[in-house]
C-alpha cells in the first residue's frame, strides 16, 4: 500500500466528518505531506482541540463503512458549475486555474472531491490514524487572502507504526527550540518590531558568540581573510548579478534615498565582488577565500516562518572563493573538509546531496555540466556517499547541500557550496593571466554552518537545550549551603572567573535542593556546592546536571579538568 495514497485518502475522509460536522464547510486543499496530511477549512465554527475527538469519532464511522474510492472525470467547464452548485469556491477557484481540459474527482460513499488521486481501494485500508493539531493558515499561502483554518493528522498502515510515530513527535515537541529558548530565556520574537525578526538574549548571545569566535578562528587558520560589507546597495547591482530577475519574490521592495532606489541586501556575494574589481587582479593572488558573518534579508510569507528556523533577517556564515579554473575541484574539496569539520565538531551526523541544473536557470548548459563534474568529482574524491538532487540546484549553478541530521534523525539544511560561471561573465570578474591576457575568474559561494539562525535551532534541538560545556552559557554555578560559606563561595567564583570559565552563583535563602533543581533546570552542566567542611578543607562538591552524586574535589583538580573539556569541545 503506497503511504501517501493512505494519507491523502484519510484526508477526504477528514474532510468528510468536518463537513458533516459542521455543515456549510468550504474545502481548500488537503494534501498528503511528509509522515502526514491535512486539510484547509473555510468554516464559521472557531475549532478546538475538543473537535478534534469529535471529528475522529466521525472518521472512525466512515472508514468502517469500507466504501470504495471511485474516480469519475469532468470537463474543466462541467466541474466548475459542478463545485459552484455546491456553493464550493475554493474549488470554483483551483479549476479556473488549472490549465486542463479535464479533471478528476473522486467519490466514497456520500463525499466527492476535487482530486488527481491516486487513493487507496476503500475506506476500510485506513486502519491507523490521529488528528494532530489545528493552526491558522492563508488560502494559497498568501497573507492578503482569507485565514482558513487547518487540521494536521497522520495515517500508518498499522498502529504500532502510529504509535511509534506519535512518540517521535512528543519527544520533538519536549525539543522544540522556541519552547527551550524561552525556558531557557536565550532568544525572542516581538510583533512590535515585526515577524521573522530575532532578539538575542545575552544567554542566547553568548552561545552565537562562542560559535562565532570558533568559526572565525578555523577560518584565518584555514587561509580565509575577514571583510564586512554594507547592508543596503543600489538596485542596479542586484540587476547585473540577476537576483532582480531571477530572485525578486524573495527581495524587500526598494527604498528611496536621495531619488536613488536601494535594497537590502539578500545576499553577500555582489558586495564582495565589487572589493574584488577595486583593481585587476593577477592569476599569482589566486585563490582568494573572503568570509563574512553577513547579516542578509529576505521576504518570507508569515505563514512559513518558524522560530529561528524561517526567519526574514538572519545571519550566513558566507564565503566567497575566486580562483583559477583549474583550481575548482581542489577549492571544493578543501570547502567540504571544512565543512564536515564543522558538523562533528558539533556533533552532527551528515548527509550530501548533489543538486543539479533547475528548469530556471541562466548560463550555458556547457558551463552548467563543468561546474557539476567539479561538484562531483571533489565528492567522489573523498569518498563520500551522496545522492543526486536533481533541479535544486540555484539559477547561477549547481551546488552541494550538506543536511544536518540531529537526535532525532531529523534532516536539516545546513553547509552549501555552489560553483557559479554566471556572476564572473556579468560582472566581469576577471584577472591577468600567465600569459599576460584578461581571463574571467570562477566563483564558489559556500557556507560551513548555514544561517546563524537556523544553525542555533537545529543545535537547541539537538541537545534538547543541554549543551556541552564548551557551548553552555553558564558552565558553572557556585552554590552556598548556609551563610558561613559565603566568603569561601566568593573566592571560588573570582577564580573560576579568572580562569575564563563562564560561571554565576546562587546565594539566595532557597534550600539547597532547591536551588540544585533550579540549575538543573536551567540546564547548568556542573554545580559547586560549598558547605562549612568544603570551606574548611578548601575543597569543592561537583554535582553534574545528570548525575546525582557529589564529587569532592580540590578547586584546582576541577579547574584544569573542566578547561580541557572545554579546550577539546567534548559533546556529551
Amino acid at each position: 500500500m503506497n503511504i501517501e495514497s493512505l494519507r491523502h485518502s484519510a484526508s477526504h475522509v477528514m474532510a468528510q466528518a468536518v463537513m458533516e460536522l459542521f455543515p456549510g464547510t468550504k474545502l481548500a486543499i488537503g494534501p498528503s505531506i511528509e509522515d502526514g496530511f491535512y486539510y484547509d477549512f473555510d468554516m464559521e465554527h472557531k475549532l478546538i482541540p475538543d473537535d478534534l475527538e469529535k471529528i475522529e469519532h466521525r472518521m472512525a464511522q466512515i472508514i468502517k463503512e469500507n466504501h470504495p474510492f471511485e474516480k469519475r472525470t469532468l470537463s474543466r467547464a462541467e466541474a466548475i458549475e459542478h463545485f459552484r452548485n455546491l456553493g464550493q469556491d475554493y474549488k470554483v477557484e483551483l479549476i479556473t486555474d488549472l490549465d486542463a481540459d479535464e479533471v478528476s474527482l473522486y467519490r466514497h460513499g456520500s463525499f466527492e472531491d476535487l482530486c488527481k488521486g491516486p487513493h487507496v481501494e476503500h475506506t476500510g485500508q485506513i486502519r491507523a490514524f490521529k488528528l494532530l493539531s489545528i493552526a491558522g493558515a492563508y488560502w494559497r499561502g498568501d497573507e492578503k487572502n482569507k485565514m482558513l483554518q487547518r487540521i494536521y493528522g497522520t495515517a500508518f498502515e498499522s498502529e504500532k507504526d502510529l504509535r511509534k510515530h506519535l512518540n517521535f513527535l512528543e519527544e520533538a515537541k519536549k525539543r522544540d527550540h522556541r519552547r527551550i529558548g524561552q525556558a531557557l530565556d536565550l532568544f525572542s520574537i516581538h510583533d512590535e518590531a515585526g515577524p521573522g525578526l530575532i532578539f538575542w538574549h545575552p544567554k542566547g548571545a553568548c552561545i552565537r558568540n562562542v560559535i562565532e569566535t570558533f568559526w572565525r578562528e578555523e577560518h584565518i587558520r584555514r587561509g580565509y581573510e575577514l571583510v564586512y560589507i554594507p547592508h543596503v546597495s543600489k538596485v542596479d547591482l542586484w540587476k547585473t548579478s540577476g537576483h532582480w530577475d531571477y530572485y525578486r519574490e524573495n527581495m524587500y521592495p526598494p527604498i528611496k534615498i536621495d531619488e536613488q532606489e536601494y535594497i537590502v541586501k539578500p545576499m553577500n556575494c555582489p558586495g564582495h565582488i565589487l572589493m574584488y574589481k577595486t583593481h585587476l587582479r593577477s592569476y599569482r593572488e589566486f585563490p582568494l577565500r573572503w568570509a563574512e558573518l553577513g547579516t542578509v534579508y529576505r521576504y518570507e510569507r508569515s505563514g512559513v516562518l518558524h522560530g529561528l528556523m524561517r526567519v526574514r533577517g538572519f545571519t550566513q556564515d558566507d564565503a566567497h572563493i575566486f580562483c583559477l579554473p583549474d583550481q575548482i575541484q581542489d577549492e571544493i574539496t578543501r570547502v567540504i573538509e571544512l565543512a564536515l569539520y564543522m558538523m562533528k565538531t558539533f556533533g552532527f551526523e551528515y548527509k550530501l546531496y548533489l543538486s543539479t541544473r533547475p528548469e530556471k536557470y541562466t548560463g550555458t548548459v556547457e558551463e552548467w555540466e563543468r561546474a557539476t563534474d567539479a561538484l562531483e568529482n571533489a565528492l567522489k574524491s573523498l569518498g563520500l556517499p551522496y545522492q543526486v538532487d536533481p533541479g535544486e540546484g540555484v539559477f547561477y549553478g549547481p551546488k552541494i547541500d550538506i543536511k544536518m541530521v540531529d537526535a532525532l534523525k531529523r534532516e536539516w539544511q545546513g553547509p552549501t557550496i555552489q560553483v557559479d560561471f554566471n556572476n564572473p561573465h556579468r560582472f566581469a570578474i576577471n584577472y591577468i593571466g600567465s600569459d599576460g591576457k584578461e581571463h574571467s575568474a570562477v566563483m564558489i559561494h559556500r557556507t560551513v554552518l548555514g544561517s546563524m539562525e537556523r544553525f542555533m535551532g537545529v543545535l537547541i534541538e539537538h541537545f534538547a537545550g543541554a549543551f556541552p560545556v564548551w557551548l553552555s552559557p553558564v558552565q558553572v554555578r557556585v552554590i552556598n549551603v548556609g551563610e558561613t560559606e559565603l566568603n569561601y563561595c566568593r573566592e571560588v567564583y573570582d577564580i573560576l572567573k579568572q580562569n575564563n570559565i563562564r560561571c554565576d552563583c546562587d546565594f539566595s535563602d532557597e534550600k539547597l535542593g532547591q536551588k540544585i533543581r533550579k540549575a538543573q533546570v536551567e540546564q547548568i552542566p556542573y554545580m559547586i556546592v560549598a558547605g562549612a567542611k568544603e570551606a574548611e578543607n578548601k575543597t569543592v562538591s561537583i554535582r553534574h546536571r545528570r548525575k546525582q552524586q557529589l564529587m569532592d574535589t580540590s578547586l584546582q583538580d576541577f579547574v584544569v579538568n573542566i578547561k580541557r573539556e572545554i579546550q577539546e569541545k567534548i559533546n556529551e
